[in-house]
C-alpha cells in the first residue's frame, strides 16, 4: 500500500497527526510505503513562509482578528474562501510530479488547504485516488468541506451532526478522533516513573504544557497556580521555545533552593532541571523540561495538565485519561475545542485572575473532581483512532477497486 499524506505546518498539530498514522501503518504494515508532505512548502516556499508566519502573528499577536476571519470563512460564500478556491486551482498542478513519482493508492489530509489543493486537482483530472480527510479540532469549520472527500476523521460525535448540517453525506462521517503516537496507549508504571524523575509520587502532580504559550502568558499562569494552599507538585515543559525555557529557568533561579538535578543532553543543552524549592512566598516542588520525548510519560505521572486546548496536545490527553485546565484559548479553533471540552466535563478554564488559585485549590483538595473528569474523558475516548483509520483505508481501496494494494510489498 503507498500512503500520501499531505499535510501542512501552520500549527503543530497537523504534522503531530501525520506523523502518528504514518508510524502506526508503518508498526502493522511494513511493506506500505508512507510518505509525509508539507502541502504548501511544496508547492511554494514562498507562500508557505507567507500562511505559517501570517497565522502565527494573527494568532499571537492579534487574536481577536484572527478569531474574526476564523469565523467570517465559515461559511460557503465569503471573500477568503473564494480566494483559497482560486489559489488551490492555480497551484493544484504543481502536485502533480509528486504523485507521478510517488504513486499512492489513498491519500489522507490533515490540513483544509492541503486536502482543497488535492481536490482541486481531483476535480480538474478525475484521478481515482480515494482521499480521507482528518479534521485536527472539536469542532468543524467550512474550509474542510468538499464534496470530493470520500471519508472524514472526526473529534466527536457531536461533529457529525455539525456535518449532516452543513450537506455532507453521513456515510462518510467517522467520529475516530484525531490520530496520536502509539506511545500514549502505552502505561507507564507509575511508581517507576516518579522514582526516575526524582519527584514524590505521594502528592499529585500538575503538568504545564507551556511550549505555544507566550513567556509572560506562562510565568502569570504558574504564579497564579503555585499561590494555591494545597499540596502538590508542577511539571513545566517549555518545548523547543528557548526564550520561555531561559526565562523560566531565571524566574525560577531567583527563588531559594535546596535541591537542584541537572541532565544534560549530547549537544550540552539542558533538556531538564528540576528545582524543589521552600521560600517565603507560596511555592511548590517544581521540575522545569526544555524538551521531551516522552510526553506521554509525564501526560500518565500527572493529575491534571494546563495547557492551550489545540486539537493534537487535548488528544494526547484524552488517550491518558487526563483532566484539562485551559488556559488563554485563541479565538477561533481553541476557543471552540475549549467549549466542547468544558461542555463535556473533561475541562474546566483557567483565567488571568485569581479564580485560577481558587479553581487548582478547589480541584486539588477534592480528588474525587478530578477523577470524575478523568471518567468523563474515558467515557469520551474513541480508541486508537489510528488503528480504526486503517481499517477504513482498506475498505476505501476496495471500494475504488484497488484491492490488490492492500498487501502488495513495496520497496
Amino acid at each position: 500500500m503507498r500512503v500520501l499524506i499531505l499535510s501542512a505546518t501552520t500549527g503543530g498539530g497537523h504534522m503531530r497527526a501525520a506523523n502518528a498514522l504514518k508510524e502506526y501503518i508503518k508498526s502493522i504494515n511494513p511493506y506500505s510505503a508512507v510518505r509525509i508532505t508539507d502541502t504548501i512548502q511544496y508547492i511554494s516556499p514562498t507562500l508557505n513562509k507567507a500562511v505559517t508566519e501570517g497565522y502565527v502573528y494573527l494568532a499571537t499577536k492579534t487574536p481577536k482578528l484572527f478569531g474574526y476571519v476564523y469565523k467570517s470563512a465559515d461559511t460557503v460564500d465569503t471573500t477568503l474562501n473564494k480566494t483559497v478556491e482560486i489559489v488551490s486551482s492555480t497551484v493544484r498542478n504543481k502536485l502533480k510530479p509528486m504523485l507521478d513519482d510517488f504513486q499512492p493508492d489513498i491519500i489522507v489530509t490533515t490540513h483544509p488547504f492541503a486536502a482543497e489543493i488535492f481536490t482541486a486537482l481531483k476535480s480538474h483530472t478525475g484521478i481515482p485516488i480515494p482521499i480521507i480527510s482528518i479534521v485536527t479540532d472539536f469542532a468543524i469549520h467550512q474550509t474542510y468541506i468538499n464534496d470530493l472527500v470520500d471519508a472524514y476523521i472526526l473529534s466527536s460525535r457531536e461533529m457529525v451532526s455539525q456535518m449532516v448540517d452543513r450537506g455532507v453525506d453521513r456515510v462518510k462521517l467517522y467520529p475516530y478522533g484525531i490520530p496520536v503516537k502509539q506511545e500514549f496507549y502505552k502505561h507507564y508504571e507509575r511508581e517507576k516513573s516518579f522514582e526516575s524523575e526524582g519527584m514524590n509520587p505521594d502528592i499529585p502532580t500538575i503538568l504545564i504544557m507551556a511550549g505555544s504559550f507566550g513567556v509572560t502568558d506562562i510565568l502569570k499562569i504558574y504564579h497564579k497556580i503555585v499561590k494555591s494552599p494545597a499540596n502538590f507538585q508542577v511539571i513545566v515543559i517549555t518545548g523547543k521555545n528557548e526564550k520561555l525555557y531561559d526565562t523560566f529557568d531565571r524566574y525560577l533561579s531567583k527563588i531559594n533552593l535546596n535541591n537542584t538535578i541537572l541532565s544534560i543532553d549530547k549537544s550540552s543543552r539542558p533538556v531538564s532541571i528540576t528545582r524543589l524549592s521552600r521560600h517565603r512566598k507560596p511555592s511548590k516542588p517544581t521540575k522545569l523540561m526544555y524538551y521531551t520525548n516522552e510526553v506521554e510519560k509525564y501526560m500518565q505521572m500527572a493529575d491534571m495538565i494546563v495547557t492551550k486546548p489545540g486539537g493534537l496536545t487535548v488528544s494526547e490527553a484524552i488517550a491518558t485519561g487526563l483532566p484539562m485546565g485551559i488556559f488563554k484559548a485563541i479565538p477561533g479553533q481553541e476557543e471552540q475545542n475549549a467549549d466542547f471540552l468544558i461542555r463535556e466535563h473533561m475541562a474546566v478554564r483557567l483565567e488571568k485572575d485569581n479564580s485560577c488559585t481558587r479553581t487548582i485549590t478547589d480541584l486539588i483538595s477534592h480528588p474525587e473532581k478530578l477523577e470524575a473528569m478523568s471518567k468523563a474523558i474515558k467515557d469520551f475516548s474513541k480508541g486508537n483512532s489510528s488503528a480504526n483509520i486503517y481499517i477504513l483505508m482498506k475498505e476505501l481501496l476496495k471500494k475504488y477497486g484497488n484491492e490488490e494494494a492492500i498487501d502488495r510489498k513495496e520497496e
